[in-house]
């Protein structure tokens, strides 16, 4: 039943995920106005070059983390599942014997 729901869903999923990496212009138009700050920033002799790494670093890994998750509670919960209709297939053999 579920991986029937997903079937359902995941033509619009790939098309919203398009749709969002097709409209990010904007978020490319960023990433020299922030290499321009940071460089200026260091040649002064602050630190916030450092704040902005570790940002990088925590959106990059970010995405990483979120499917990962969804990935081992999809898992325990199919196993959880094929668990269950284990035993009942169990009690069902045993049950007609």
């Amino acid at each position: 039943m579920i991986l029937h729901n997903i079937k359902k869903y995941l033509p619009v999923l790939v098309l919203v995920a398009a749709l969002l990496i097709l409209q990010c212009d904007w978020a490319f138009a960023q990433c020299p106005m922030c290499r321009a700050a940071a460089e200026a920033n260091i040649k002064e002799g602050g630190k916030h070059a450092l704040g902005l790494n570790a940002g990088i670093l925590y959106l990059f890994v970010a995405p990483y983390l979120i499917v990962a998750t969804i990935g081992f509670l999809w898992w325990r919960n199919h196993r959880k599942v094929a668990r269950e209709e284990q035993a009942l297939n169990n009690n069902n053999s045993h049950a007609s014997s």
